[in-house]
């Protein structure tokens, strides 16, 4: 009997995920990426929750553990650079920390024997009906799939034929978020994550594994236009941004500026009446991304793990297997985004008033930090 064919459009998390539960359950899984090979670097992120069950049910969760960033604390800088207090990091048995791209080539190594892995191509045109999707892709000759997963990111090219521009869907919240490697000696203590916040701004210099990261995440005083390509107005919106912002923001901006490709998207919520269509669903941050939680990639892998499931229980009637995963994945989801405007307002306070009442609240489960880092010379990556 013939396998379903599946195509899921995007390798970063859910696509790799979603492709090992699917030949598991009786699926022929084809995960195409735009990239021409797996994204490296990227910010740490945290596996948790219920993404913990299914890296082991994969077999994951020891490589994972393995690959974990050195980060062990928090330390809270006031306006000066002056540390406040330290915070020990959320770790222990439940959640795991690693960088993205280690995340997502572990889980690529886990699908790669069972699945068809495409890259440097994307979809140009799906036209679906009763019994299948045919796909038109930029470089690939044209192939029908029984279904389509858009599991591509809160900008996902799936979702805008299908169900409608982005702008019906994504929510900004205010905050950019921008990101640039360092050089290894950038930091003083490997196992140290370093924030320091001023109204509007936040600061984090991260350990991560190699590879330290600057992450800047703040309101710009007049709000970049939305182009994703025009790095030079993300340098000048950032160098903008943290103009007047003392401790080593100069050094972390310049560091920023010099770098090639550094990273730079205003930071939104995704939310949807629903997240299927006929036969195409999405995945991920593009059916419900939850910006600032830190609980993208978990919920990534555990909607990869529900929708394979729900597909194989209704084998043969997707609009019901569809159904019962968006049911389960949104009973997560709506709680998070709930607290995503709250966690904006904590993380990057617009005042300084606000600003105290955030650090009064870390005193409470914190300790004073008594040692005043030693700054050294940032070089870009």
């Amino acid at each position: 009997m013939k396998k379903p064919e599946v195509l899921i459009v995007g390798a970063g998390i859910a696509g790799p995920a979603l492709a090992y539960w699917l030949a598991r359950n009786g699926y022929r899984p084809t995960v195409v990426e735009q990239a021409r090979q797996l994204r490296s670097g990227g910010s740490a992120i945290v596996v948790k929750g219920p993404a913990i069950p299914v890296a082991e049910r994969m077999g994951i969760l020891p490589q994972l553990r393995e690959l974990a960033t050195r980060n062990r604390s928090l330390s809270l800088l006031d306006p000066a650079g002056k540390p406040v207090l330290r915070l020990p990091s959320s770790g222990g048995s439940s959640t795991v920390e690693v960088t993205r791209a280690d995340l997502s080539e572990v889980l690529h190594r886990s699908a790669r024997g069972d699945a068809e892995f495409v890259f440097d191509d994307t979809v140009t045109a799906l036209d679906q009906d009763e019994g299948g999707v045919d796909v038109t892709f930029r470089r690939s000759a044209p192939r029908r799939f029984d279904l389509v997963v858009g599991s591509d990111g809160m900008h996902s090219t799936t979702r805008r034929p299908v169900f409608g521009p982005e702008r019906q869907f994504v929510r900004d919240l205010g905050l950019y978020g921008a990101t640039v490697p360092l050089e290894p000696d950038a930091i003083d203590d490997p196992s140290e994550l370093t924030m320091l916040t001023v109204p509007n701004r936040m600061l984090v210099v991260h350990p991560s594994r190699t590879t330290p990261l600057a992450i800047f995440t703040f309101r710009a005083a007049q709000p970049a236009p939305h182009d994703r390509k025009n790095i030079a107005l993300h340098k000048q919106t950032v160098a903008d941004a943290y103009a007047d912002v003392r401790w080593r923001a100069p050094e972390l901006v310049a560091a920023y500026l010099d770098h090639p490709a550094p990273f730079f998207d205003p930071l939104t919520t995704v939310r949807m009446p629903s997240w299927s269509r006929g036969r195409v669903v999405l995945l991920g941050d593009a059916a419900a991304a939850t910006a600032l939680l830190g609980d993208g990639s978990s919920m990534a892998m555990a909607g990869a793990y529900a929708l394979a499931e729900e597909l194989a229980a209704h084998h043969g009637d997707h609009a019901r297997a569809f159904a019962t995963y968006e049911s389960r994945i949104r009973r997560e989801v709506r709680p998070r985004q709930r607290r995503v405007g709250l966690l904006a307002g904590l993380m990057v306070p617009s005042t300084r008033a606000g600003l105290a009442v955030r650090n009064t609240m870390g005193r409470a489960v914190g300790q004073l930090h008594p040692r005043q880092p030693t700054p050294v010379p940032i070089k870009p990556a």
